[in-house]
């Protein structure tokens, strides 16, 4: 029998913005985290390359045919052909705020220092220990710590920058310094240190990696400013997990710790490979991190142990 899970996290594109010429996307982003929502499941989310894309005209659009009929919402005075349209995107702070105002119990979301700007979802959420409390008595220790950041990609270019490792050396220094508590880290576009390590696209998934699909290239950042040197630097950092290419659902080591990506969850974009889902299972005293790949028909495979 499937257990429902404690905690989500939707690792970005929940929403395709290229292909939805409406002025605000916020409405499909709360249709793609209802399934949450609906089970009382609290979730956090990241952003991807697709979230806040503009919208891309179809070519088909520029035939003898022309533009088809769009149902669009109504925008007294109806100035211009497309009133009611939005061909811009919607931004990544627009869709934070509709998401973390209309679902303050369960969103665990937020955005990030404006310094970090234009990456927004950028921070760090404490699992507190079920055992563990701190000095003063008052609270319970963190057991974990998940930290998110934004790797860009739609409305700018896609990366982990500068700015955003040195916040993340702040906050790891600040909730972590003596690196006693075991770290997760979360984003969207890979490295390109998962290019290094990977299988070869289409090759055979080989040991010491783990996995079941390997239908491609890996699509990497843009550019490497420090991010996998500090968290290589970190031995409290167990793992990182990404999404962003559909067709890979490999965990791979690199130094003392795994890059993981997710398995395609949604039923939109690309590719046609069978859905599932990461799973990642954490324990403490001792701590212990494993994950493995649930299929949509509830078979499992892939099973690699993080950390023990």
């Amino acid at each position: 029998m499937h257990r429902q899970s404690d905690f989500v996290v939707y690792l970005g594109d929940l929403v395709t913005a290229n292909n939805l010429p409406i002025p605000n996307a916020s409405l499909y982003w709360d249709r793609a985290i209802s399934a949450s929502r609906s089970r009382g499941v609290p979730w956090a989310t990241v952003f991807g390359n697709h979230d806040d894309m503009p919208f891309e005209w179809p070519p088909e659009w520029f035939s003898p045919d022309g533009v088809p009929p769009l149902r669009c919402p109504a925008s007294p005075p109806p100035s211009t052909p497309d009133s009611g349209c939005s061909f811009r995107g919607t931004p990544r702070t627009d869709l934070m705020a509709a998401e973390t105002g209309a679902n303050s119990r369960l969103s665990y979301s937020s955005s990030g220092p404006r310094e970090l700007w234009p990456g927004v979802s950028n921070y760090v959420l404490q699992v507190l220990s079920r055992r563990r409390r701190t000095r003063a008595g008052d609270d319970h220790d963190p057991a974990l710590l998940m930290y998110f950041l934004d790797s860009g990609g739609g409305s700018y270019t896609e990366v982990v920058s500068s700015a955003q490792v040195k916040w993340f050396h702040s906050q790891s220094q600040f909730l972590n310094p003596n690196g006693r508590i075991p770290e997760l880290i979360f984003w969207h576009i890979p490295s390109t240190a998962y290019v290094k390590v990977g299988p070869k696209a289409k090759s055979e998934i080989r040991k010491p990696c783990v996995g079941s699909i390997n239908k491609e290239e890996v699509a990497p950042q843009a550019a490497e400013w420090g991010i996998m040197d500090a968290l290589a630097k970190r031995p409290s950092v167990k793992a990182v997990f990404v999404g962003h290419n559909h067709g890979l659902d490999w965990c791979c080591p690199y130094q003392e710790l795994w890059l993981c990506f997710a398995r395609h969850t949604g039923y939109g974009g690309y590719g046609g490979w069978p859905k599932g889902a990461r799973i990642i299972e954490v324990t403490e005293d001792p701590f212990s991190a494993v994950s493995w790949i649930r299929m949509e028909n509830g078979s499992r495979h892939s099973h690699v142990t993080l950390s023990s």
